[in-house]
């Protein structure tokens, strides 16, 4: 916003302005990339132009436990609503055509007819049939109205809203069973690092992220999947989108299952099986593909199946890093500082890819010896700075020190009489 005229000479703001748009780059953003899988597990999937709106209504359950809250209750009240109504004219129809509205409703009738002589008590109107209708399915049984044994049709009407009422409540009571059971409700606690680490293990480059629980609950038969996502066009000029590739993880046991007590570094060997093979620091800020990771496994209290799923993009791949360590014992128990769960710090790591690093291994030692020079450089020039600032200090301490507490010079005179040496 600019600044008002009667306040700052009008020069003065468009010089700003202009300085403002000088430091300004000119260069055009880069557009937003869009991402397969949201961090949080949503995939980022749009269904348009579906035709064949029906088969939702095929599989009602299914869909009455994937619509919003908001929606299933909606549509539970409106059946609640609207089978209370249907039922109450069938209960008014029929209180009709045996004539027990125009026993009630005879201005000369002396007095109310017998409980035996209609097939509902006390319905006298379109209201007190819609009361009696909702004490029949809910059962609630007020006393004031009741059917009879004259009317063998109201007898049949009893037996089938007793049905329809039981089987609404068993719908709803399972939908909102399984809404609050579902298994992505316990995912929420399974967390993932927000970035992923490439960085040198056992003298390879690996491909690193943090997976951890947060209940003590745990995940039985955890295992682990890793795909990447990118945009590939086959030699036949054929363009895949969404190609998907399956990647290894590192696992000393066949399968991949992990045991998932503490947070855990899963890790992926870039080797020649790998779409990451011939990717290089300087080339993994261009490259569009998308590291999707997928956690299942079996709830240990419901015994439900659950999976969580995030992604990592280029920009969330920190090349020469590595995870710090968040585990530690004390008095006997291993502790976990979820405070530093995403936290990472540099190390030595080549800049070139897992192909040249194969082809080349001395590019890893000279990697290596120059990460440790560096180091001791740092070393060096961290004791010097230690030794002048204690220097500093033990100076500003002897100037600071009053004239008084000095010790004063002693002299010796020999024998000759001449000055010895001064001690102080």
């Amino acid at each position: 916003m600019l600044a008002r005229k009667s306040i700052i000479p009008e020069e003065f703001v468009l010089a700003r302005v202009a300085a403002e748009n000088l430091r300004r780059p000119r260069v055009a953003g880069r557009p937003a990339r869009a991402r397969f899988l949201a961090k949080g597990g949503a995939c980022s999937l749009a269904h348009k132009n579906v035709r064949e709106q029906g088969r939702f209504l095929q599989d009602v359950f299914t869909t009455l436990v994937d619509l919003k809250w908001r929606h299933t209750l909606v549509i539970f009240t409106m059946a609640f609503l609207g089978s209370w109504l249907l039922f109450a004219i069938v209960w008014w129809l029929v209180a009709f055509a045996h004539g027990d509205l125009h026993a009630y409703m005879a201005r000369n009738a002396p007095a109310a007819p017998e409980p035996g002589a209609v097939c509902v008590t006390n319905v006298r109107s379109f209201a007190s049939a819609f009361l009696f209708s909702i004490e029949v399915q809910v059962t609630i049984g007020f006393g004031g109205r009741m059917m009879t044994e004259e009317c063998p049709l109201a007898i049949t009407v009893l037996i089938l809203q007793n049905i329809v009422g039981l089987i609404i409540n068993a719908i709803m009571l399972g939908c909102i069973f399984m809404k609050t059971s579902q298994a992505h409700r316990r995912a929420e606690t399974l967390i993932f690092s927000r970035h992923a680490v490439i960085a040198v293990r056992h003298g390879r480059l690996c491909f690193m992220f943090r997976v951890g629980d947060l209940r003590k609950s745990m995940i039985i038969s955890a295992s682990v999947r890793i795909q990447v996502v990118k945009k590939t066009t086959t030699p036949e000029g054929e363009v895949l989108p969404i190609h998907q590739i399956d990647i290894p993880v590192d696992n000393p046991v066949d399968s991949n299952s992990i045991f998932l007590v503490a947070p855990l570094i899963i890790c992926h060997v870039i080797d020649k099986r790998s779409p990451l093979y011939d990717v290089s620091a300087d080339d993994l800020a261009s490259q569009d593909l998308e590291v999707i990771v997928i956690l299942e496994g079996v709830v240990e209290t419901t015994g439900i199946t659950t999976q969580a799923r995030t992604s990592y993009v280029a920009e969330e791949i920190q090349w020469g890093h590595r995870f710090v360590s968040i585990v530690t014992e004390e008095e006997g128990v291993y502790s976990v500082d979820y405070s530093k769960f995403g936290n990472t710090m540099k190390v030595a790591a080549p800049r070139c890819s897992a192909r040249e690093l194969d082809e080349k291994p001395s590019i890893l030692i000279q990697t290596l010896q120059k990460s440790e020079l560096s180091h001791q450089n740092s070393l060096r020039k961290r004791n010097s700075m230690r030794r002048n600032n204690s220097i500093r200090r033990h100076n500003n301490s002897l100037r600071r020190t009053p004239a008084s507490m000095m010790v004063p010079k002693v002299q010796f005179l020999t024998p000759e009489g001449t000055q010895g040496p001064s001690e102080s």
